[in-house]
């Protein structure tokens, strides 16, 4: 890797686009290629996000391309496929889930395009079903597993810390939490090693003079505010695309920090590779460097059950003949 790496975006709609704007302005990739089915779109996006550079303090190169400058690529956003609409959403059932089967063809093509010029650059998904399109990058492609990382409950997770950093009345920075399991209607909060302040939830409680938190009532805070974004501006895209920036950056950067990523769950928890889903892991130049073997109670290992049968019911459904 350079010192200024190379990133490639693959799908440039509203959150493709939002990755590579959030991408540009930081001054950390000196090259960004913008790979898109729509070459109409493809060339906008990456002509808009090129001239833009010319107003940021540093500058970085934004090109449109194909599948063939993934071969010096030194890391990959994917992002391809569509999106839920606001009407398709009318409470209850996920409907990330139901562009199941579109969304699988286009990362198996996606996949295809990778792998004809790289088996060895990390991979940032983002398209949903996102777990179940991690399954299938991770498990139908020989590609290394631990480079197939998805984001996961990394967006779901700021929402917790969010969340529980309101009703405590503290910075979000003040607040360790992680939700688990889908991205998606099955997520779970892991609150039973939640802190605050180095201060558990129900030490936190006492002395900040919030209420004790109710698992069920926060998850479905949690969940129902996607939402809510959703509903308000038709689409989410800016957390979403901040989470895989900064996934690909802890990469790059090999910074060994702890991220709630959706990638194969194998040897913990009492998986064995049938199901990806979001666990604590450590993330660093090896993508996913290592898997926290985490403890949890009850209520959480029943929730985290529901979130991997959710995920391999939905895997199966798409699964090849």
């Amino acid at each position: 890797m350079s010192l200024a790496p190379h990133l490639v975006v693959i799908g440039i709609g509203h959150v493709g686009s939002d990755v590579v704007t959030n991408a540009a302005s930081l001054g950390f990739f000196s090259r960004i290629s913008v790979i898109d089915a729509d070459e109409h779109v493809r060339d906008g996006q990456a002509l808009d996000n090129h001239q833009a550079t010319g107003v940021l303090p540093a500058v970085t190169d934004v090109t449109a391309a194909d599948y063939s400058v993934c071969q010096d690529a030194d890391a990959i956003i994917v992002a391809a496929g569509p999106s839920i609409l606001p009407e398709d959403h009318s409470g209850g059932h996920d409907t990330r889930n139901q562009l199941a089967e579109v969304n699988a063809a286009v990362i198996r093509e996606v996949m295809a395009g990778v792998t004809a010029h790289t088996h060895d650059t990390p991979i940032v998904l983002i398209t949903n079903p996102l777990d179940v399109n991690v399954h299938i990058a991770a498990t139908e492609f020989d590609y290394p597993q631990n480079l197939i990382v998805g984001t996961g409950t990394s967006l779901d997770s700021a929402r917790l810390r969010r969340h529980i950093a309101d009703l405590a009345h503290v910075s979000p920075n003040s607040v360790q939490a992680f939700m688990l399991g889908e991205h998606g209607a099955t997520a779970f909060p892991y609150l039973s090693h939640a802190t605050i302040g180095g201060m558990t939830l129900a030490e936190a409680s006492a002395t900040l003079g919030f209420e004790p938190l109710d698992p069920n009532q926060v998850s479905e805070a949690v969940v129902q505010s996607a939402f809510d974004v959703l509903h308000g501006k038709g689409w989410t895209s800016s957390g979403i695309s901040r989470a895989a920036v900064s996934l690909a950056q802890a990469i790059l950067r090999d910074d060994h920090s702890i991220h709630p990523v959706s990638a194969l769950a194998d040897g913990l928890l009492g998986f064995h590779g049938e199901v990806s889903l979001s666990l604590p892991a450590i993330i660093g130049a090896d993508g996913v460097h290592q898997h926290l073997d985490i403890a949890l109670n009850d209520w959480e290992q029943e929730h985290l059950a529901a979130s991997a049968q959710a995920v391999t019911t939905i895997y199966e459904s798409v699964r090849p003949a």
